[in-house]
């Protein structure tokens, strides 16, 4: 039904079954219906009030609100093993410790507020809690981190890593902007 680009999560025939408007034939139509819900995520966003940031209900509930009137099961952990990420039933697990990190990493000034962000975003992505929407949703969370727990502003398209060698293509993105994997 879909292609996948280079590095792309394929969706198993089981999580295709998720789909919520059947009128989505192309990878494509896909893309523009779950950017319109990306675009309702952010206006969630700005008008929450929550405050547990960091937590395993708010990352699966902003997933729900990114993908929620694409996908049946947005915001519920995969339940089948990917190309990429720890065995789905260690998902809790290695999300718990990750944010258990992340914490630590805040209270005790371990690393600077971009660094941690980046450890944020690499792991959240390496755990791959969803099907499908994996990096969008890391990169919405990390800027989320860095603006509601950091106080710092989110990364632009030419930020570079302070104290940190990483990949600076990795880090391109923009909140405002467009989502794109």
């Amino acid at each position: 039904m879909f292609d996948y680009p280079e590095g792309a999560t394929p969706i198993d025939e089981d999580e295709k079954e998720g789909l919520l408007i059947p009128s989505i034939g192309t990878r494509e139509e896909l893309n523009a219906w779950e950017q319109r819900n990306i675009t309702d995520a952010y206006s969630w966003l700005n008008r929450t009030r929550r405050k547990d940031f960091l937590s395993a209900e708010f990352i699966r509930t902003l997933h729900e609100k990114m993908f929620g009137k694409v996908w049946a099961w947005a915001g519920d952990y995969r339940r089948t093993d990917k190309n990429i990420g720890v065995d789905w039933s260690q998902i809790p697990i290695h999300l718990r410790q990750l944010l258990d990190d992340v914490r630590y990493w805040i209270d005790n000034e371990t690393y600077p507020s971009d660094e941690i962000a980046i450890r944020f975003h690499h792991r959240l992505v390496f755990i791959h809690l969803f099907p499908n929407g994996n990096g969008r949703h890391a990169r919405v969370m990390t800027d989320v981190l860095l603006e509601e727990i950091l106080d710092e502003d989110p990364f632009g398209p030419d930020y570079t890593p302070r104290n940190f060698n990483a990949n600076k293509a990795t880090w391109k993105w923009r909140r405002k902007g467009t989502c794109v994997p």
